[in-house]
């Protein structure tokens, strides 16, 4: 077992240590030069790579391990590690650190990852877009499900994004399984895009691409604190969870790893967050005397309710059925989605004209075969069936395994024909 304490003897070895991260260069460079000047011995060579193909790095060098460190912020990933056995179980020892942040424990119980900072999900906006189009900020989920946001809203997809993920399955948490799909497909059919990357979107808003963001919150403050016309709101029904970083099983260089670990949790690493480039949320309290004004403190305020007690081994178990689900009946059937939607955005504003009970009647039909879902939430958690899908798309006509092939196909057809007669209703209604 290796011994992570504020004094280590680790720092002698030196050496390359090589990280795989999810993070973009705008939050690691910072890190990294702060790091290399406090332990010169140490070199961090940084692979960069979403946390889903981070995941399957690690797991495919499983025997033959290059990597050091894993670090991004989604704990079901790492939980997804930990249960394959690819990470080092260690211990810690560090000044001022509590035990939770919020409701949640910042560190895994048995010692296999560790936070090293907050985390919290939610909107950012384009002030100028907004104004430029005459529309409010939208500041709680459902608010960006309504007809004025449509084509105005981007968002990543889950099987790209950790944190994208942790979004996604927060909402289902927190408002449950049909609700909680329901919702997410309502907004969908308001986005603009799915991008590629989890960055990508507050890029998008940043540079006034489309006006809103799905995001975790550090993409909001450091565009805002950069300059950038943005702002950033936490919904009422949102996690607060940590960012995490553990050491790889076999690590070439555990020293090295230690050593880098111990320094994000010492003062020095923790005030490093603040850096206008990355503005996370500290998990040492006494950090945030360093804050600018209105940066939030979830150790003293509610700025973040943080209502969703966020259920990690249920996120991991499910892990890549929701990454599907959400790609089959949104990614890859955005346009259907999207028209489907609008076609009842303008059948529900015709009939607030009209009045006419005939066409409500269709209009909740077809709200109703958009909220439908393919499967239940204990289908979901059924180990065998969840087991299926073990292999992401990077897009639609990637190959998987035959079995989860044949079922994905049979939850396209099922929102293919259910977008079309959705959309088929919405006119009929509109037209009456």
């Amino acid at each position: 077992m290796a011994t992570l304490a504020l004094m280590t003897t680790a720092a002698v070895a030196g050496g390359k240590v090589t990280v795989i991260t999810s993070f973009p260069d705008s939050m690691t460079g910072p890190i990294e030069a702060a790091f290399e000047a406090a332990h010169p011995e140490f070199d961090l060579e940084i692979l960069n790579k979403k946390t889903s193909a981070g995941v399957k790095y690690i797991q495919e060098l499983a025997g033959d391990n290059t990597a050091d460190i894993f670090w991004a912020s989604a704990p079901d990933a790492f939980e997804v590690l930990k249960g394959d056995q690819l990470l080092s179980k260690v211990t810690i020892t560090s000044e001022g650190i509590p035990d939770r942040i919020g409701a949640y424990p910042l560190n895994d119980p048995e010692g296999y990852y560790f936070g090293f900072a907050g985390a919290g999900y939610g909107i950012m906006w384009n002030e100028r877009y907004l104004k430029a189009n005459d529309l409010a900020p939208a500041k709680e989920w459902m608010d960006l499900a309504g007809a004025e946001y449509h084509g105005h809203v981007g968002m990543s997809a889950p099987s790209r994004s950790g944190t994208t993920h942790l979004t996604v399955e927060t909402l289902l948490q927190g408002e449950g399984w049909d609700q909680g799909w329901s919702r997410w497909k309502r907004i969908a059919g308001n986005f603009r895009t799915v991008t590629e990357r989890s960055f990508g979107v507050p890029d998008g808003v940043n540079t006034g691409n489309f006006g809103l963001g799905i995001v975790i919150d550090f993409f909001g403050f450091s565009s805002k604190a950069s300059g950038f016309p943005v702002d950033f709101a936490y919904p009422t029904v949102t996690a607060l969870v940590p960012a995490n970083v553990a050491v790889v099983a076999n690590s070439p260089n555990e020293d090295g790893a230690v050593t880098f670990i111990n320094y994000m949790l010492t003062p020095e690493g923790q005030s490093v967050l603040l850096d206008p480039a990355i503005m996370r949320l500290p998990i040492n309290p006494a950090t945030y005397a360093e804050a600018p004004e209105g940066f939030p403190n979830p150790f003293e305020n509610s700025t973040i309710e943080a209502s969703v007690k966020f259920d990690v081994e249920k996120s991991g178990a499910r892990y890549n059925l929701v990454n599907s689900m959400f790609d089959v009946m949104i990614t890859y059937r955005l346009d259907d989605l999207r028209s489907a939607v609008g076609a009842l955005h303008e059948a529900e504003a015709r009939y607030s004209e009209t009045g006419n009970e005939e066409a409500q009647a269709l209009i909740d039909e077809a709200w109703a075969l958009i909220d439908a879902n393919p499967i239940d939430e204990a289908q979901s958690l059924d180990s065998e069936f969840a087991g299926i899908f073990t292999k992401k798309r990077r897009q639609a006509t990637d190959e998987v395994g035959e079995r989860q092939a044949e079922i994905e196909q049979r939850w396209d057809a099922f929102v293919v024909e259910n977008y079309a007669r959705a959309t088929e209703l919405a006119n009929k209604a509109a037209a009456m």
